[in-house]
């Protein structure tokens, strides 16, 4: 019988167990950062190889092994479906992998012969922690792909992509229970809207919490995660966080090294060496934003996304826990 794994960036390491003939993995979509794709470049992604697509826009790329008796890597992602007898859903509790299993379980709804062959594994630690040698005394619960998960993962999945957070937080008041880790990652999310006191998400005040105790070098901030306590965002997508702190109008860091205001994003190790480089510490400003006495959304511009929800400082969507809609304020 053969066994295809689908998971994400976190679960490489699948691949170099004997769970299954083939692994597939989705690293290019970071849903909790950025615009989310289109519904048109998510098809050309999972669709046949053509010259539609770039360099690792497709998703064969990061297919581990390959079935026996498959033919090449240029078939629609529901064709490697179609050639294995089971197909199991590897997805972790962080919030960038429940995302893409909401979203890849959506895909499939329009797909009845391949969820006929869907199997979810439910997964209730890191899979960055498994080793190669396999899963250990790691127990996971296999659950058959029924019209609830299915039905729950395409509400989760409109309501993500909606221009507002209005239909995540209405999500909460249903019944989320296909989906067991859903709802603590639509939590983790929501943390993340700019509060109603201070304007920084969850993640951006544990990082200025960090620093205010002395935690003066970024090595701490990015890898420390049972410290920091926030799991949403990757190292890089923290930089980019941390780099907001550093370089507004009115700073709430200082000590962040100066060539990253010109370093190309795509020049990883230059800008590694750089936070390296820093020194961390609040500045008074940043001292009262911690103290919320200060809103950090008053004195400095916001322009980034929450799903489909562009936030910016004339649309600026709060948590503080409960949503709060845009109010008009300036950016001094």
């Amino acid at each position: 019988m053969r066994r295809l794994i689908l998971t994400s960036m976190s679960g490489t390491s699948l691949y170099r167990t004997d769970l299954a003939d083939a692994v597939v993995c989705f690293p290019f979509f970071r849903f909790v950062w950025g615009p989310l794709p289109s519904p048109d470049k998510i098809a050309t992604y999972l669709g046949a190889l053509s010259d539609q697509h770039g360099p690792g826009e497709h998703w064969s790329i990061f297919a581990y092994r390959w079935p026996q008796g498959a033919a090449g890597r240029e078939i629609e992602l529901v064709e490697l479906c179609r050639l294995c007898e089971v197909v199991e859903l590897w997805f972790d509790p962080n919030p960038n992998d429940q995302l893409q299993l909401v979203w890849l379980l959506d895909f499939f709804h329009f797909h009845p012969d391949v969820v006929a062959r869907l199997r979810l594994r439910l997964v209730d630690f890191d899979l960055i922690s498994v080793p190669s040698t396999g899963l250990g005394k790691r127990k996971v619960q296999d659950i058959g792909v029924t019209g609830a998960e299915l039905e729950t993962a395409s509400m989760a999945w409109q309501a993500y992509r909606a221009t507002t957070p209005e239909a995540c937080l209405a999500l909460l008041a249903t019944d989320l229970s296909p989906l067991l880790l859903l709802k603590p990652a639509l939590l983790n999310l929501l943390a993340e809207l700019p509060s109603s006191t201070t304007g920084l998400g969850a993640t951006e005040m544990r990082m200025l919490e960090m620093i205010a105790c002395g935690f003066a070098k970024t090595n701490p901030l990015f890898h420390f995660r049972t410290l920091r306590g926030k799991r949403v965002f990757d190292e890089s997508e923290l930089g980019y966080l941390l780099e907001g702190l550093a370089h507004g109008p009115t700073p709430a860091v200082t000590g962040l090294d100066d060539e990253l205001r010109t370093l190309e994003k795509s020049n990883h190790r230059g800008r590694h060496d750089a936070y390296r480089r820093s020194r961390l510490s609040l500045t008074e400003f940043g001292k009262a934003v911690v103290a919320h006495k200060e809103d950090f959304s008053r004195h400095n511009p916001i322009d980034r996304w929450w799903g489909g929800t562009h936030l910016t400082n004339d649309c600026l969507w709060r948590w503080n826990p409960t949503l709060m809609k845009p109010q008009v304020v300036g950016s001094k």
